[in-house]
């Protein structure tokens, strides 16, 4: 039985990663013989030490041959953090340690975890959902055109939904109901 080999698919795809013909060779010489391979070898750092790899190719190599996404350092992407963490929602920065809810971003200056107020069960707080109903939050301008679509018999998850989805001229024409509710 003839050793197994790259096929020519493989070679195509090592040469575009940046590795020579003479590069490939010395990989099969060394028992690197099919994309599977590549798991034994593990990282690019070992696959420069068996194969005389420039680092930058085989951590291309590497991330091909393992459908790796991790960062090109080769530092794992996984990133545990506290659930007390809270991030900003107009610019994604960590707040610190002391924020309370309410408080100002740091870095952007706005509310970092707005309070909104719930259209269906009256209860207010911070994040996308009520924590007392589960109803999705609504821009505070729009509060009102929720509450009439409650009153209208709209069902609590597809108020959000509807009013994401209204033209201003129908939004408009909202408003005008409830200014004749006045």
């Amino acid at each position: 039985m003839a050793p197994k080999t790259f096929s020519t698919l493989e070679k195509t795809i090592l040469k575009a990663k940046g590795m020579t013909d003479a590069e490939i060779a010395r990989l099969q010489k060394v028992g690197v013989r099919s994309r599977g391979d590549f798991a034994t070898v593990g990282d690019a750092k070992t696959l420069t030490e068996i194969a005389g790899l420039k680092v930058p190719v085989a951590r291309a190599v590497m991330a091909w041959a393992t459908g790796s996404t991790a960062p090109a350092t080769g530092a794992p992407s996984v990133v545990v953090e506290s659930a007390d963490v809270v991030y900003c929602i107009h610019c994604q920065k960590r707040q610190p340690k002391d924020y309370k809810v309410g408080d100002l971003c740091p870095a952007c200056g706005k509310q970092a975890e707005p309070v909104l107020s719930c259209y269906w069960c009256g209860q207010s707080g911070p994040g996308k959902f009520c924590r007392a109903c589960a109803a999705e939050f609504v821009p505070t301008g729009e509060l009102e055109l929720a509450l009439l679509l409650k009153r209208d018999g709209v069902a609590k998850d597809e108020i959000a939904v509807k009013l994401r989805g209204m033209s201003a001229k129908d939004k408009e024409t909202l408003w005008g109901r409830v200014r004749s509710k006045r």
